[in-house]
């Protein structure tokens, strides 16, 4: 396959350009077992050169410390960047278990000045809001992050894990460039009613968990026996027991594929979420995550796989076959909220 960079789009209607495919930065700092910073530094560096530009972390993740792990990262290439963070997901240190959702002007504005000074910049890029607390009405909420822009402290502004009611009502108080959530051969919650509003607005889909949290790669079959006790995926539906052997068996149309491209299971699993731009007629930029420089050149090399008809029938029947949900509590989900 060819090492060029990969190509670009703009998210949503005057939104930053970026590369088709961008970073999930979260899995450096936490969730995913021990990190080894050197190699998370050279994969950012790798990314880049790749012509990754669309960084995501978020102040949730290692409560503060991913924003300041990459924050040296971001300021060295400030202008070849776009940096995006979250607000919303509300973590306490004497509780390791402890999350809520904040929608609340005041915590945005608190919580936009601890990611500013954390990452060391003036300005976010593409500033997110995590999860919607549905007792905030968006004007007071969306109005708090048109209040950061109109200052200069934010660039451009996204939802995650909303419903496409939700992203309307959003884009009518200010312009969404960009709306989150899990999309993947196993999670295609997604196409209910978001898609569809985001193809109608303009407003670009920014997948995470492509690669199902790792599980469509095979590099694993059943987290409690695979991976390590730090990792996060041992408490996901998915991925342990039962649910792990039943799902495990959904990847022979994934390996098929494969072999029929010369590729990884992770590649033909981000070739479909690409193809989803095409299907639905709207901009889609994942960000499969990953600590290792060799990986995120092989998941940019999947942006230049194209599956024919067949190839997506067979991927297209995985989803609705998937045992287990997606988190153990979906509660603050798109999903909960159909």
């Amino acid at each position: 396959m060819s090492n060029d960079k990969i190509s670009t789009a703009v998210l949503g209607t005057a939104g930053p350009v970026v590369g088709i495919q961008g970073l999930g930065c979260m899995g450096m700092s936490e969730f995913y077992g021990d990190t080894d910073e050197a190699a998370a530094r050279a994969t950012l560096e790798a990314a880049l050169d790749a012509g990754v530009t669309l960084f995501d972390t978020a102040d949730v993740y290692g409560s503060g410390a991913n924003e300041e792990f990459i924050a040296p990262f971001v300021r060295a290439h400030r202008d070849e960047i776009t940096l995006a963070t979250k607000f919303g997901i509300v973590r306490k240190a004497e509780d390791p278990h402890y999350r809520a959702v904040s929608n609340d002007p005041a915590y945005i504005r608190q919580a936009v000045e601890a990611s500013l000074r954390r990452l060391g910049v003036d300005v976010i890029d593409l500033y997110y809001m995590h999860r919607r607390d549905p007792a905030v009405p968006f004007a007071e909420s969306v109005g708090a992050m048109v209040e950061l822009v109109a200052e200069g402290k934010v660039k451009y502004l996204g939802l995650s894990e909303v419903t496409g009611a939700e992203l309307r009502e959003a884009h009518a108080v200010h312009p969404i460039a960009a709306v989150q959530s899990e999309w993947s051969l196993f999670s295609r919650d997604v196409e209910i009613s978001l898609v569809a509003a985001a193809a109608e607005l303009g407003v670009a889909v920014v997948p995470y968990s492509p690669l199902g949290r790792g599980f469509l790669t095979g590099a694993f079959q059943d987290a409690a026996a695979d991976l390590s006790g730090t990792d996060f995926r041992q408490f996901q539906p998915r991925f342990t027991g039962e649910n792990a052997k039943r799902n495990a068996d959904l990847l022979d149309p994934v390996r098929k594929a494969a072999k029929a491209h010369d590729a990884t299971l992770g590649q033909i699993a981000l070739a479909w979420v690409h193809s989803r731009a095409h299907a639905h007629g709207l901009t889609v930029v994942p960000i499969p995550g990953t600590r290792k420089a060799e990986r995120v050149r092989e998941n940019a090399a999947a942006t230049r796989i194209e599956l024919n008809e067949l190839e997506l029938e067979w991927l297209d029947q995985i989803a609705d076959q998937v045992a287990g949900d997606r988190y153990p509590d979906m509660s603050s989900t798109s999903t909960a909220r159909e």
